[in-house]
Formats: C-alpha cells, sequence, structure tokens
C-alpha cells in the first residue's frame, strides 16, 4: 500500500450497508473468491465482474452501515478496491477497513462513474483527473499510513511488536 493510489470511480449513494455489500447469504464461506465475487451485488450486480484492481469507491453519506461484519471491507478490497472516499462511514464499518489496510477517506468529493481520481493520503489532496478538479482532505498521520502500508493492523503490530 502506498500513499497515493489512482483508479477508476464506482459511484454510488446514500447508506450502502453492509448486507449490500455482501448479503448474509455468503457469509458461510471462508473462501475470498466467493466472497469478491458478489460483492456490492445488492446494488450493482455487474460490480463484482467488472471491478478492476485499483478502483475506488466514491459515495455519499453513511457507506458501511449495518452489522459489523468485518466481510464487506474483506470482500471489497480483495476484489480489487483500492480504496473508498465517502462524505461519512459507519464507525465499525470504518475501523474494520483500516484494520485490514483498505483506505477509507472521509470526503466530499465530485466524480461520476468511470472519472479517474488521485489520492494523495500524505499530503492530503484528490485529483479528479477527468475533471481536473482538485479537494483537500485531512492528510492522514503517519501512524494510519503505517498501518495501511503493512496491509493492515495485525501485520504492522506483528512487524513492530519487537522494535
Amino acid at each position: 500500500m502506498m500513499e497515493k493510489i489512482e483508479g477508476k470511480v464506482w459511484k454510488f449513494g446514500d447508506n450502502i450497508d453492509t448486507d449490500v455489500i455482501i448479503p448474509g447469504r455468503y457469509l458461510r464461506t471462508f473462501s475470498l473468491d466467493d466472497l469478491a465475487a458478489h460483492v456490492m451485488e445488492g446494488v450493482d450486480p455487474n460490480f463484482a465482474k467488472n471491478v478492476q484492481k485499483g478502483d475506488i469507491i466514491v459515495a455519499d453519506w453513511n457507506f458501511g452501515c449495518g452489522s459489523s461484519r468485518e466481510q464487506a471491507p474483506v470482500a471489497l478490497k480483495h476484489a480489487g478496491v483500492s480504496a473508498i472516499v465517502a462524505k461519512s462511514f459507519a464507525r465499525i464499518f470504518y475501523r474494520n477497513a483500516i484494520n485490514i489496510g483498505l483506505p477509507v477517506i472521509v470526503a466530499n468529493v465530485e466524480a461520476k462513474k468511470d472519472d479517474v481520481l488521485k489520492i494523495n493520503l500524505e499530503g492530503g489532496i484528490i485529483e479528479n483527473l477527468t475533471t481536473n478538479k482538485t479537494f483537500k482532505i485531512e492528510p492522514f498521520k503517519k501512524f494510519m499510513l503505517d498501518i495501511l502500508k503493512d496491509e493492515g493492523l495485525v501485520s504492522h503490530y506483528l512487524k513492530t511488536k519487537d522494535k
């Protein structure tokens, strides 16, 4: 995970809950490939087939609301999503995403489906390369960048516990 991310936009609205991100009927599997194959099908049945590694989700308010299922951010990350930008997140989803090394950014960004965004987490800037608009965000602190770079909290802890 780098502090700079670039990818194509998938646009979603308000209240994208964890049941929509990964429907409950698929939670019986431990296969990340199976979870990724059904991610977002509750709101876009073609998402899992068409998402590409590095793509970015841009959403409105309250992304990840609903249950605390950890499979929701895991399925998004395994499907190839490199970051999620939303006006707000459910707290438990936000924490679960950071814990697995998936960047989640609170910001009001103007973007449409298939626009290309470039995100600089350390510099606090999101650029819409399609529209040439720039948006300021709160720069990520070093400890957050380190967790993301290490692919999540557990691997970060294991890497740094004896230092």
